[in-house]
């Protein structure tokens, strides 16, 4: 039997992220056993030790620490995955890439560019393995929808259209910032429904049809003042609650998004549609197994939409789970990319995105913010 190579895990976070990353290290080994290395949960990092001894316990993680510094500083960790909220991870991953540590980081990779950049920096300067968290890549319709594209069959693509919906801030006495709520503080998060849920669009649709060259956007935020959770004052708001913006992409398509926190009775409802010349694909996270295309070469009796259940094991990923006709869910995408991310190390490869392709949708975002301000068309980069 050939000896596993062992990939020793510290988690900082002990928050959402942090159990559904958890989940993927713990299931990939029973589902992806011909992979090389395997995933040990060494070390989980919360500043409230009582938080990171539970998570451990629930989790399996051999040992907490309450200071990401010294969890860096660790010789028995491998790899940091960084489950923080948005304020901290360049400095945790400029210190991981110092110390020569892997990194997986969480979405967006910033809050800024200015922090981005620095990340980039230091990842390429030590030439450490890296990927963020971008996981709608690796549901099975996602990526079957990236073969179709890949293959021709949609011919010259004319749009793309994404949106991201949902309703869990319509309430003006909800408080902004602190514990459970920091996706509502600028100084934390960056910026709201852009970095937080555009961001999953734009990188779904960057890697799908290509690079974003302009935009053209509108945010607003609907309730203007909230109380702060951690200093009991009332403080304007500065994340965005909704956006919407078009653009253009380098193969000559245009795009319209959308996202909002303001959707009555949307929790988490993210499609895409593409239209091409000779066919067309939409996908829809509330149904995440079912794929559908049209074909205009089919013939005119028969002609319409199809609905492709992706539960074959010839069929992206399919093959590691259940019979065909068996589902799987948004758990599954995280031990994906944990599997992908395994299999890069085996093969010298780098797990995409990466820092450097996570930069790019970072651009997006930020333009899309400067068009938002300016009320003016931006360039996002150049590449």
């Amino acid at each position: 039997m050939t000896t596993k190579k062992e990939l020793r895990i510290g988690l900082i976070g002990c928050g959402f992220m942090g159990r559904t990353h958890s989940n993927g290290y713990l299931r990939v080994k029973n589902f992806f056993p011909q992979l090389a290395y395997v995933p040990v949960l060494k070390a989980v990092c919360s500043r409230t030790e009582s938080k990171a001894r539970a998570f451990a316990a629930q989790w399996g993680y051999e040992s907490v620490e309450t200071d990401w510094k010294a969890l860096i500083a660790r010789d028995d960790i491998d790899a940091i995955d960084i489950c923080t909220p948005n304020d901290m991870h360049a400095a945790i991953a400029i210190a991981a890439a110092a110390a020569g540590k892997m990194i997986l980081c969480e979405k967006p990779l910033a809050r800024t560019l200015t922090e981005s950049e620095g990340m980039v920096a230091a990842i390429e300067k030590a030439g450490v393995p890296n990927t963020v968290w971008y996981n709608y890549r690796r549901l099975p319709a996602v990526t079957l929808a990236k073969q179709i594209i890949d293959s021709g069959k949609l011919g010259r693509i004319f749009h793309y259209r994404a949106n991201f919906l949902q309703d869990w801030t319509i309430n003006a006495n909800l408080p902004q910032g602190g514990e459970g709520l920091w996706r509502m503080d600028a100084d934390v998060a960056g910026s709201g429904v852009v970095g937080d849920l555009l961001s999953h669009c734009i990188d779904t649709a960057i890697w799908l049809n290509g690079h974003i060259t302009t935009v053209t956007g509108m945010t607003e935020t609907f309730v203007k003042e909230r109380m702060h959770q951690l200093t009991g004052k009332v403080e304007k708001v500065n994340i965005d609650d909704a956006c919407s913006f078009l653009c253009r992409f380098s193969n000559g398509s245009l795009g319209l998004f959308e996202s909002t926190r303001y959707a009555r009775g949307h929790k988490a409802l993210y499609t895409f549609e593409i239209n091409g010349e000779n066919a067309s694909i939409r996908w829809d996270l509330h149904d995440l197994n079912r794929l559908e295309y049209f074909d205009n070469a089919d013939a005119s009796t028969v002609r319409g939409w199809r609905s492709i259940h992706v539960t074959d094991g010839d069929q992206p990923y399919m093959d590691k789970w259940w019979v065909p006709g068996l589902g799987i869910g948004y758990e599954h995408s995280f031990v994906h990319q944990v599997a992908d991310f395994l299999l890069s190390l085996e093969q010298g490869t780098a797990c995409s995105p990466t820092f450097r392709e996570a930069f790019e949708t970072q651009q997006v975002c930020q333009a899309v913010l400067d068009s938002a301000a300016s009320g003016e068309w931006k360039e996002t980069a150049s590449f």
